[in-house]
């Protein structure tokens, strides 16, 4: 069984389903038509555009396109982290590169190379789509994580300084703020865990389905990719904060305010 096609005209009402939400907004005033349109034409172009590469990808299926794929998905993701966390990149692109790479290929590796063991082993219809899912996911949290620690430390300024200067070393000045900074990037991995299924079918195993899979090896899938990415949240999460601190904070431990972008 294959999935059904959907036609370039059937597509093009899919598109006219927009107008209902801009409508709404543009009544209400809500200023986000110019920007959704905007973010609606990217999604579509960027979208394309990937499409036909990673058909390129499948056709060819070279170990070094696959590989040399996964590095610009790191590249991107890493960059995209920094600007969204509204601090410096030229500051610490290289630390958090160093901490999602790390957190994201351990786990990648794990499932594609362990779990799954496709053949050949550099197989990019695995080792792309689990890639792309497990970095997606780590984006989001990472984002939040290190938004929320730094804020929270340059909010807090006094009574972070205060831990210090009652004695208290760099680690134990910022464990509270590591501690809500952690548990905010893995509340929504959390949450969508324990409602997989009642709530909401995911993506993975709803794609599956619809390529023909049966339902039950469809959802080891989506456990095995659901396990994945709420590793690769926590491990990336948690090795960006400690990494990043190696270069956001003086050497008498007070937070370098040339950090934040903005």
């Amino acid at each position: 069984m294959q999935t059904i096609d959907i036609s370039y005209p059937l597509m093009l009402t899919m598109f006219g389903l927009l107008l209902l939400p801009i409508a709404i907004c543009y009544y209400l005033k809500i200023p986000v038509v110019k920007t959704t349109i905007i973010a609606v034409s990217r999604m579509t172009v960027q979208l394309v555009l990937v499409a036909l590469y990673l058909e390129f990808l499948f056709r060819v299926n070279s170990i070094w396109l696959n590989f040399a794929w996964v590095l610009v998905m790191l590249l991107v993701a890493n960059s995209s982290i920094i600007n969204s966390s509204g601090l410096r990149v030229r500051v610490f692109f290289l630390p958090l590169f160093a901490g999602v790479a790390i957190g994201t290929l351990v786990v990648v590796f794990f499932m594609v190379f362990i779990t799954v063991q496709p053949q050949p082993f550099y197989d990019a219809r695995y080792i792309i789509p689990i890639t792309g899912m497990v970095l997606g996911n780590c984006l989001r949290a990472n984002v939040i994580s290190l938004e929320r620690f730094y804020s929270s430390i340059r909010k807090n300024e006094k009574e972070f300084l205060s831990y210090l200067l009652m004695g208290a070393t760099l680690k134990e000045a910022v464990a509270p703020y590591m501690r809500e900074a952690a548990k905010a990037a893995f509340a929504p991995t959390i949450a969508t865990m324990t409602t997989l299924g009642l709530v909401s079918l995911p993506g993975m195993m709803t794609g599956q389905i619809l390529g023909g899979s049966l339902p039950v090896v469809a959802i080891k899938y989506q456990i095995a990719i659901m396990l994945a990415i709420f590793s690769a949240t926590v491990l990336t999460a948690v090795i960006n904060i400690r990494l990043s601190m190696g270069v956001s904070f003086s050497e008498y431990h007070t937070l370098n305010k040339q950090i934040f972008s903005g």
